[in-house]
């Protein structure tokens, strides 16, 4: 523990320098590349009947709504796992304010996030059917 809060490494110190003063335009890159994969999970997301999710502002995570389903988060978690092969969170995991929400991150490729928008629309539909 002492060795990963204090007395870093020379090596790791300068590492740190080079990272923070060197070039920023790979940094600024994968900013750009993280925003339009959010905004393309965010629109997809937006398009699934009983879904609505907010635009993040930070991280790679959305924390979309499935209110509408009237299921709980934890059985539409587990349904996209069996029928659609998408593994996600129930909001839950992150308190009792959570029901009622799913995680999903976004730090995936843009194919692979479509093939589980893709995948997760049949769900969806049957959880909304009247």
């Amino acid at each position: 523990m002492v060795n990963s809060a204090s007395c870093t490494a020379t090596f790791v110190q300068l590492a740190g320098l080079a990272a923070l003063r060197g070039d920023q335009t790979p940094v600024a890159r994968m900013v750009a590349e993280f925003k339009r994969r959010r905004d393309f999970v965010v629109d997809g997301l937006g398009r699934l009947p009983g879904v609505t999710c907010a635009l993040p502002r930070g991280a790679f995570y959305v924390f979309p709504n499935i209110k509408a389903t009237g299921r709980t988060s934890a059985e539409v978690a587990e349904r996209l796992l069996q029928e659609a092969g998408v593994a996600v969170l129930a909001g839950t995991a992150f308190g009792a304010h959570g029901e009622g929400y799913l995680r999903l991150s976004y730090a995936n490729s843009e194919a692979n996030l479509k093939l589980a928008l893709d995948r997760m629309r049949p769900v969806f539909e049957s959880l909304t059917k009247g």
